[in-house]
């Protein structure tokens, strides 16, 4: 497959209309006119994942989060993004993200969270106007019901490099059955979990005091994870369309690229 008919492919199953307003999605670099054969599926694009990418020989990145979300004036090779352009050119792969389209799709980003929690029953948590079977976060129900502290650990179980980062606020006692999930930053989507009456909500990022005036306000119980585990099995949906809609093969890389490391007790 060439990498303009990747590109039209994955562009229907993620609208670019779809991004937010503020967003940098589709293709971003590369030869329209190349040979995929291998596809290397990532979180982020950055030089670890590149680096991946050309040991693999794929000719092909996709990634969520976009390397170019805010405006450059260069891309020269002495700075970090410019690098990272540069390497890819040079080892001829091309770069397409799928963000806010991904999150929103469906199946997206949160499908996939959810998925990996054992939710049942899911649907949006904040539905599209427009659309109402998609849209951002998912609302599901526990196969069988746990405290706040057994979700919490549950989730360091299952999600991906989790198990050292997942925090919990709320009564560690309290009764969870239906869950709130959003993958990546879930700040915007606290209110939404409130009015949907679920018992905890699953997201990554939350700050000290919007999780604290949640909490006062009433509002569900709070698991927070990194954003990288929240989004890191969605890619795995892909690659599985990839391989059944395109031929090609496909890597889902596991480069953890969460900037926070856990330190080890050290009583020395």
């Amino acid at each position: 497959m060439l990498v303009a008919e990747l590109v039209r492919l994955l562009e229907q199953r993620y609208p670019p209309e779809w991004a937010e307003d503020w967003d940098r999605v589709g293709f971003v670099l590369g030869e329209p006119d190349a040979t995929v054969t291998r596809v290397l599926l990532a979180v982020d694009c950055d030089p670890a994942v590149v680096d991946e990418a050309a040991r693999a020989g794929a000719q092909f990145v996709f990634t969520h989060h976009p390397l170019l979300l805010r405006g450059v004036s260069s891309v020269a090779p002495t700075t970090y993004k410019g690098r990272i352009v540069h390497r890819m050119i040079r080892s001829g792969i091309a770069l397409f993200t799928a963000h806010t389209n991904g999150d929103v799709a469906r199946p997206g980003v949160s499908d996939a969270l959810a998925a990996t929690l054992g939710l049942r029953e899911v649907h949006p948590l904040r539905p599209d106007p427009r659309a109402p079977e998609r849209g951002h976060g998912r609302i599901g129900r526990l196969p069988e019901p746990m405290t706040l502290a057994q979700f919490g650990r549950h989730a360091a179980a299952k999600l991906p490099g989790a198990a050292a980062s997942v925090r919990v606020a709320g009564d560690p006692a309290a009764r969870v059955e239906t869950v709130a999930v959003s993958g990546g930053a879930g700040d915007a989507f606290l209110a939404d979990a409130t009015r949907a009456g679920v018992d905890a909500y699953l997201t990554a990022d939350l700050r000290h005091h919007p999780a604290q005036e949640h909490l006062a306000n009433g509002g569900p119980a709070l698991v927070d994870v990194t954003h990288w585990a929240s989004e890191r099995p969605w890619l795995d949906d892909v690659a599985a369309f990839l391989r059944a809609e395109a031929g090609v093969q496909t890597i889902v890389s596991d480069v953890d690229t969460s900037p926070w490391v856990l330190l080890e007790d050290n009583h020395s």
